[in-house]
């Protein structure tokens, strides 16, 4: 049962949390080492989470415990002190965006009461559409995909050869990617983040009108958390890669041919959606020093309220050096200097 939902607006505690992963996986934009920036992150989220006023449990994190820095499925997070609430986390969107200096790496966090995320842990892929609130309601993902474009146009009043169409690009996709042109729309390629284009086709004046194709499945639910907030939607079907995968989605009882909806990854109207630019992009602005200070651009949403925020924070590092847990000095020279206090 879906415990009830906190009225205490989390959000900015919540904020805090992408901006402390951002600061610290940013001093690794371009040095080429995705884990020691992803390290980063994590270590600086995991220590502001756990200030949250909320009884967490990580619900989309990263795979099971071991010896590397990460927030695992099933870790426990938040001061314990407030609701019982599902999380999930990706502090950094895009490690590959960040390790070469590419735009749209961004650090990501979803609350939800607990019980209201769907757990994807027994199959890493989904085929998806993610589409922003005009259009919700008119794609089906079973259509070919020249339907669900025109259904697109026609929801947004546009012409389908002005539909833009965001596609990671990966070989899986060439496919796709002649579907989509032969339609008449624009694809749109991304190496790596689609947590971040899934909100873009959400986003107002972003030019991306949709995301089609298969990608990870905690990214999706992440995705969904988000879109949930903002007024789209997003479908999606496992997708798995192997025989192993199929066989152990059949004995987690999750059903391969259902077609799940924002409402089944993320089953509530009280979700928070949070993100902070590493590197700049379509979405937010990257992470940028200064002498003594940092500043960053984030995305604040909670969808009982309808509420974007878009903040803009300036950090002052002489007065964070002296309470802050999190040491935001450290990646300035070499990267494993950084550290938690």
């Amino acid at each position: 049962m879906i415990a009830e939902a906190p009225d205490r607006n989390l959000g900015l505690d919540l904020v805090r949390v992408t901006e402390a992963a951002a600061m610290a996986s940013g001093h690794w934009i371009g040095r080429g080492d995705k884990t020691g920036g992803d390290a980063a992150a994590v270590d600086a989220m995991r220590a502001l989470i756990a200030t949250v006023a909320m009884d967490g449990v990580v619900v989309i994190g990263e795979g099971e415990k071991d010896e590397a820095p990460m927030l695992f499925n099933g870790e426990a997070v938040g001061n314990r002190l407030g609701p019982l609430c599902d999380v999930a986390v990706d502090p950094v969107d895009g490690t590959t965006l960040l390790a070469k200096g590419q735009p749209n790496a961004v650090s990501v966090i979803a609350v939800a009461p607990r019980g209201a995320m769907y757990d994807p842990s027994a199959v890493f892929y989904m085929d998806k559409v993610a589409v922003g609130p005009e259009a919700v309601g008119v794609v089906d993902l079973d259509a070919p995909v020249a339907a669900r474009i025109s259904a697109v146009a026609k929801a947004t009043g546009k012409r389908v050869e002005n539909v833009t169409v965001i596609v990671l690009d990966r070989p899986r996709h060439q496919q796709l990617v002649a579907d989509i042109r032969a339609a008449g729309a624009h694809v749109r390629f991304i190496p790596d983040g689609d947590v971040a284009a899934a909100v873009l086709a959400a986003s107002p004046g972003s030019g991306v009108d949709m995301l089609m194709g298969v990608g990870g499945t905690p990214e999706g639910v992440i995705a969904a958390a988000a879109l949930t907030c903002l007024g789209g939607e997003l479908l999606g079907r496992l997708a798995p890669g192997s025989d192993l995968e199929t066989d152990r989605a059949r004995s987690a009882g999750l059903m391969l041919d259902q077609v799940l909806t924002t409402g089944d990854l993320v089953g509530s109207d009280d979700v928070y959606f949070c993100a902070t630019g590493i590197t700049n992009g379509d979405l937010l602005h990257g992470v940028r020093y200064g002498q003594d200070q940092v500043v960053t651009s984030s995305l604040m949403t909670r969808s009982k309220s309808g509420t974007v925020r878009e903040i803009h924070s300036v950090h002052s590092l002489d007065k964070l050096r002296g309470y802050s847990v999190v040491d935001y000095d450290g990646a300035a020279g070499a990267p494993d200097a950084w550290r938690v206090s």
